[in-house]
């Protein structure tokens, strides 16, 4: 098992940033909202904490919090200025925010080291406080997909005219989803930075959007358990497709071209359909037992009441 952990360990650390990167995404998508801004909130992070670290000599929990609490703030803002777009026009908005961040990013002088980037971000972040981080997401997560506050999400989702008409506050709903969006994605690109100990362009570029779609459509958009296992998979998976060598990205792209045309709830809606079939069928075999015991019990009183019937002597008087 140590073995194990020591060879894979940058695909571990990789993993949990991944599944905060999906989650910056599938956040908004639970609010009905088609925003793509947790990527440049991921971008922000990065260099955000890359600076703290280096300039200013802070500890890696002081830099991830004041990180993410400044991408939730950048969250809110961009949340205000184009709360009134919708579907389309909305994801367009918050590709043109990320694009924006990687221009800044290009041109950021020394505060961003331009095309090279940031180098040499020490600091005493860990694997199990990384794991902590990110299990604390996750259960506030999991909070919100339970009870009042899941039902509410939905009704804001299917329907703003009936949640407004129930007395659910729409607007502070899907405000609310970008500011955690950002902190999230703020949070995934300063672990990311602080792993690495570098961050550049990579951290800030298009590919990112496409990686943060592909791990929620495929593992499942509408609960955390869908991007924890596309997390899981899109990290791993080029690592077990390097046998087939430069047919990598060939193959890559199959699974996920078939997952999206045969899995369009995704990899956990696929588990959850298969688990409530098992449970229908574990229900309905003691009802077909209790309808068979049944059935059984009334032929044998049938067959009794006959025998009885044949063997009491018949005490009618006949008529004379």
């Amino acid at each position: 098992m140590t073995a194990f952990y020591d060879t894979n360990l940058v695909l571990i650390q990789g993993t949990l940033v991944a599944v905060l990167l999906a989650l910056s995404v599938q956040i908004p998508l639970r609010f009905g909202i088609f925003s793509l801004a947790g990527v440049g909130s991921y971008g922000i992070g990065a260099y955000l904490s890359a600076n703290l670290v280096l300039r200013y000599e802070l500890a890696s929990v002081p830099a991830i919090v004041l990180t993410g609490l400044v991408t939730a703030v950048v969250g809110l803002v961009l949340g205000l200025v184009i709360y009134r777009l919708a579907g389309l026009y909305l994801a367009m908005a918050t590709i043109a925010f990320d694009l924006m961040v990687a221009v800044v990013a290009l041109n950021g002088g020394e505060w961003t080291g331009g095309p090279v980037g940031l180098f040499g971000i020490f600091s005493d972040l860990t694997t199990g406080l990384m794991l902590a981080i990110v299990g604390i997401c996750l259960l506030a997560v999991h909070l919100t997909e339970r009870g009042r506050l899941a039902r509410r999400i939905t009704v804001v989702r299917e329907d703003t005219e009936l949640a407004s008409s129930v007395g659910v506050n729409v607007r502070a709903y899907r405000l609310s989803a970008f500011v955690v969006s950002g902190f999230v994605g703020g949070v995934a690109g300063s672990l990311n930075t602080l792993t690495r100990y570098a961050v550049g362009l990579q951290d800030v570029s298009f590919h990112l959007v496409i990686v943060a779609l592909t791990m929620i459509i495929v593992g499942g958009a509408l609960s955390w358990r869908g991007a924890v296992i596309g997390a899981i998979l899109f990290t791993w998976l080029p690592e077990a497709l390097a046998v087939v060598g430069d047919w990598q990205e060939l193959v890559y792209g199959v699974v996920v071209a078939l997952a999206g045309i045969f899995l369009p709830t995704g990899l956990y809606g696929l588990l959850t359909r298969a688990r409530r079939g098992y449970a229908a069928r574990r229900r309905a075999v003691p009802a077909r037992s209790r309808a068979t015991a049944t059935d059984v019990a009334t032929e044998e009183e049938l067959r009794h009441a006959a025998t009885s019937s044949q063997l009491v002597p018949d005490k009618r008087v006949e008529p004379r």
